[in-house]
């Protein structure tokens, strides 16, 4: 644990921790999304038969703003690659690398893309940090199992709906209180699988900024305890991360980004 102490972890070039995410959406018309992407400066579909692109931190994208950048000097002849997409089967795949660039990255899809041509369905991602020197999984389908991601969503809703269950079945406020409090104990003290996926319910325009402002607590709850814990702190529950992550979000300070 002590020579963990000592090394840094990996981090992306604007600062922030390197942990992986995967945004999933629906497409419902390719066409349509295929003419927006390739009506944006900020996108340069990729050689080839496949259907790739590359989002760069420039143009219509470029006011994105970074609030762990440190040193990174922007050069306009090299712009940074904030994401790539792949559309396959009907699913566009944005692939980023850090959680930071997720929440960033998606209002800005969001406002690109009509909700009739393609809509926001899943994120997987990473629940860790990666020492510099560690070896990193190839290419984002040997990070994310369907099947597993699948399975940890299940138990992971189903343990909800019995609590909810018990809730509503409870004779006092008093019991259905006691009953959700334990509930919530209990998963702060679950260690967080390596894999995560978060599903979206983006039914209406209107709700797009309360949504994106829970998948960012969501994550960034997850982040703080990957770095707490990296750092010894192994007590820190995802608990104190949801409350830290609320208080930044709420309080005196106003609304945080990813650092």
């Amino acid at each position: 644990m002590f020579d963990r102490l000592q090394k840094p972890f990996l981090t992306v070039e604007t600062g922030e921790a390197y942990q992986p995410v995967r945004l999933t959406y629906e497409v419902f018309d390719r066409h349509a999304l295929f003419a927006v992407l390739s009506g944006v400066r900020c996108v340069e579909e990729g050689e080839g038969p496949d259907q790739v692109w590359t989002l760069y931190w420039r143009d219509e994208c470029d006011e994105l703003h970074f609030e762990s950048l440190e040193s990174f000097q922007r050069n306009a002849d090299n712009p940074l690659r904030l994401a790539s997409l792949q559309y396959h089967g009907n699913y566009l795949y944005v692939n980023l690398r850090s959680f930071k660039r997720a929440c960033l990255v998606l209002p800005f899809l969001h406002q690109l893309i009509n909700s009739k041509t393609a809509c926001i369905h899943h994120a997987d991602f990473i629940n860790k940090v990666f020492a510099t020197d560690e070896r990193l999984p190839h290419g984002f389908s040997e990070m994310f199992s369907d099947e597993e991601l699948q399975r940890i969503l299940a138990q992971r809703l189903d343990d909800y709906h019995h609590v909810q269950e018990k809730c509503e079945l409870a004779k006092t406020a008093e019991e259905a209180f006691s009953c959700l409090a334990d509930y919530t104990r209990t998963e702060a003290r679950k260690r967080l699988p390596y894999a995560e996926r978060y599903v979206f319910s983006l039914k209406e325009q209107d709700d797009a900024e309360v949504i994106f402002l829970g998948f960012y607590i969501f994550l960034r709850a997850r982040e703080l305890v990957a770095i707490k814990r990296w750092f010894g702190e192994a007590g820190y529950s995802l608990a104190d991360a949801v409350d830290e992550t609320v208080e930044s979000v709420f309080g005196d300070m106003g609304i945080d980004l990813i650092d």
